[in-house]
């Protein structure tokens, strides 16, 4: 019987025969899954955002539905409404695409703000609220999310509370130029995706996501992780410090990254590895200074000591 690391393993693997030269995008993107949260992915247009995620989904096997965000998207766009049908003289509900296990949101700030807070009560709580009534969405519940860079025209920033739902956020850049070679030559991955297999489903999901759960983290661990969180709320560097959610996040998604590693318990080095992507999009520098979230992240790890 294949191990669970195993299954993991041919899962990153099997989404890296088209995301190529992306693998430690592609585990970050499992581990966010695992750990239970939510993905958001940064970067310019045509570097394979959107095909991140549908071979993503291909691959975990989970009931896939995406939106494409524009300016005039309303929020019924998304959650659904309900609708008077004649035939029995009462209103029916028409569930939106967010009733899923996987929703891409395609280019999420391109809507309007009204329409991106509708994505704020599913993914902190696996539901919604529609015309008075709260509706349970499938499970597991994943949203990745695209984004452009905010200088590009036409995009509305998303606001701290929102990016703060979103557990990681990664971005793919320019491949390298052997894997651009091997992507022309192979032709568009687009096509290729009805060729990959389905690895997981959303039961076994659900089991690893318990797993990981349980993953041990000792003490000294645990006070490594507060010792950085700590930092980022005294030191004057930071406009301000990481959130309770945040140092909850960044826990789940250590241990997520240790049972991808193979271990049932956290090390440093697993906190280490997660830092960047969950908090890097939660930091913000004091107003003199002007820095973005990797460098506030490399002064994290610099000056925060492992051992106390």
């Amino acid at each position: 019987m294949t191990s669970d690391k195993d299954l993991l393993q041919q899962a990153q693997q099997e989404i890296s025969q088209l995301i190529l030269g992306k693998s430690r995008q592609v585990q970050l993107s499992l581990c966010c899954l695992l750990a239970g949260g939510h993905l958001l992915v940064e970067d310019l247009p045509g570097v394979g955002k959107t095909t991140l995620a549908q071979v993503f989904a291909k691959v975990v096997g989970l009931e896939y539905q995406r939106v494409q965000f524009t300016s005039d998207l309303l929020p019924a766009d998304v959650l659904g409404l309900s609708v008077f049908d004649r035939n029995t003289n009462a209103f029916h509900f028409h569930p939106g695409p967010i009733f899923t296990q996987f929703l891409l949101v395609d280019e999420v700030n391109r809507a309007s703000p009204k329409t991106q807070s509708a994505l704020l009560e599913a993914m902190a709580e696996q539901q919604v609220t529609i015309e008075g009534e709260t509706r349970k969405l499938p499970q597991p519940f994943f949203v990745m999310a695209t984004q452009n860079p905010i200088f590009q025209s036409g995009t509305f920033p998303l606001p701290e509370s929102q990016l703060d739902r979103f557990m990681m956020r990664i971005s793919l850049g320019y491949p390298d130029e052997r894997s651009e070679r091997l992507l022309l030559e192979g032709g568009d991955p687009r096509q290729q995706i009805k060729h990959l297999r389905a690895l997981l489903d959303g039961e076994r999901i659900t089991q690893l996501q318990q797993r990981v759960s349980e993953i041990e983290a000792r003490g000294s661990v645990i006070s490594y992780l507060q010792r950085l969180i700590a930092f980022t709320r005294q030191d004057s560097f930071f406009a301000f410090g990481l959130s309770t959610r945040a140092s909850l996040a960044l826990l789940q998604a250590a241990k997520a990254w240790a049972f991808l590693e193979g271990r049932d318990f956290l090390l440093p080095d697993d906190i280490q590895q997660v830092l960047e992507p969950v908090a890097g999009h939660r930091l913000q520098a004091a107003a003199d200074h002007r820095v973005e979230g990797e460098t506030l992240v490399k002064r994290l790890l610099a000056e925060v000591p492992v051992l106390a």
